[in-house]
């Protein structure tokens, strides 16, 4: 795949950490990689932005952002209330278009779930993913709720044609309860779609070194990762 979307179950699940992950696996099996914010929201003008944490982690990769909003809000909140234009979904699939003609991987972060909307018009990540002809990646939790969250983010890709390329956890705990292990085996029912990696807690805090070499083993192959990935017993 050229251009992959990544969405989520929610906020604060690992998205950003899986998008450099999935950047540093591409980077080191010698690929070019850009990394596409359509709507940032919650930092300042001169603050870094999730697409700066993903070159920070994983090296050097092009980062774009088509616009960004000061209040940590849902993206059509967001410029409503900073008096800005918002980002349309045509806008987000012509940019990955662009990028992805001189970038051998485009990975395009959502902000928060895939429904969350983008303008006044209810446009979503899931219309742009459309539009640019995108397969989504899932970045989900390993814990109780997951199911149900998965569940209904598989079912909204399937309203809107899309497909679901498969789901990660975005921060696997170290010490997993019983609900983590036996969602291990729930989740590609729930999803219609493969587990394809499993993300450490605390991965972000690496130092990007170490985030680099580990990062590949944390990812199945169909994700470009070393082929290093078992799901735990």
């Amino acid at each position: 795949m050229t251009v992959l979307f990544v969405t989520g179950t929610g906020t604060g699940i690992g998205k950003t950490v899986t998008t450099a992950a999935l950047a540093a696996a591409a980077l080191a099996d010698g690929r070019s990689v850009a990394v596409l914010k359509p709507a940032q929201t919650g930092v300042g003008p001169d603050e870094p932005g999730d697409a700066a944490e993903v070159a920070r982690l994983a090296g050097a990769v092009t980062t774009e952002e088509l616009a960004r909003f000061p209040e940590p809000l849902a993206p059509a909140t967001a410029a409503a209330r900073a008096g800005r234009t918002p980002v349309g979904p045509q806008q987000v699939a012509d940019a990955a278009e662009k990028l992805a003609a001189s970038h051998d991987l485009v990975l395009v972060e959502g902000a928060g779930g895939l429904l969350v909307r983008f303008d006044a018009d209810g446009r979503t990540l899931a219309d742009a993913a459309r539009l640019a002809g995108a397969p989504v990646l899932v970045v989900t939790e390993a814990g109780l709720g997951t199911l149900n969250a998965t569940a209904l983010t598989a079912l909204a890709l399937r309203t809107h044609g899309l497909r679901c390329a498969g789901v990660v956890i975005g921060s696997w705990p170290a010490a997993p309860d019983l609900a983590s292990r036996c969602n291990l085996a729930d989740l590609p029912e729930s999803a219609d779609a493969p587990l394809l990696g499993l993300v450490p807690e605390g991965a972000g805090g690496l130092p990007p070194g170490a985030f680099r070499s580990a990062a590949p083993g944390w990812l199945a192959p169909a994700l470009g990762g070393s082929g290093t990935f078992r799901l735990p017993g």
